[in-house]
């Protein structure tokens, strides 16, 4: 798994939009709708709802992977 920096929707808990640390982050995320939530390495543990293979696919296209969440650890 690749590195990626997790942004978390402040107005939706568990929203939250994945972009790898080699990739710009989208445009969408600005604007303080969106905050810094915490990173994913590929040593350390992601989410439940966090699939890797779908990441990768989402970033192939869009750039950024989008996925929701309900644990607690990482609701930010």
């Amino acid at each position: 798994m690749q590195n990626y920096n997790v942004f978390c929707l402040r107005t939706i808990a568990g929203l939250c939009c994945a972009v790898p640390e080699s990739r710009i982050v989208p445009h969408f995320v600005g604007g303080g709708a969106w905050a810094f939530g915490y990173k994913l390495d590929g040593m350390g543990s992601a989410p439940l709802e966090f699939d890797d293979r779908a990441a990768e696919t989402a970033v192939r296209f869009n750039g950024f992977y989008l996925f929701q969440t309900m644990d607690k650890a990482f609701l930010g």
